[in-house]
């Protein structure tokens, strides 16, 4: 809802000959509800981890090209719910009138075709929706230049 000046209130309350008591009783009504609409304190924001989904069919990831997607869950869930809750948010998807029509059925058609909507609603975040290449590393810095 749109923020009203209350001068502008007040002005044209003022224009439609309303007493003027009538006036000053009511701007002090305004002042107080937007004084306890301010104290209202909002939840503090959900802290969020990234996590990398990894596209392995074959079970295996040593020395593999292999692809994924970026995610986003809070910071105290258990990173292997994130599947989970990416399907499920497929399903409330291809229950909806749109998903009825194109539905998704893989993990890659969730991340491309799925509004954020349905995962805002089970507090995941898809922050590539297209997959992007995952590289191992042994961890190890050479101690020699390459």
């Amino acid at each position: 809802m749109p923020k009203v000046d209350l001068d502008l209130v007040k002005m044209i309350m003022n224009r439609n000959d309303i007493d003027t008591r009538k006036v000053a009783s009511i701007m002090e009504e305004l002042k107080e509800e937007l004084q306890r609409e301010a104290e209202v304190e909002k939840p503090p924001p959900v802290k969020k981890q990234f996590v990398i989904l990894v596209s392995d069919p074959e079970k295996i990831l040593d020395k593999k090209d292999l692809t994924g997607w970026v995610v986003q869950i809070p910071e105290e869930e258990s990173p292997a719910l994130t599947q989970r809750k990416i399907i499920e948010s497929c399903y409330d998807y291809n229950s909806s009138p749109k998903g009825s029509h194109l539905p998704a059925e893989t993990i890659g058609e969730a991340c491309e075709m799925v509004s954020a909507k349905f995962f805002k609603e089970r507090k995941i975040w898809i922050k590539t929706k297209e997959p992007i290449l995952l590289i191992t590393t042994d961890n190890q810095i050479p101690k020699e230049p390459l």
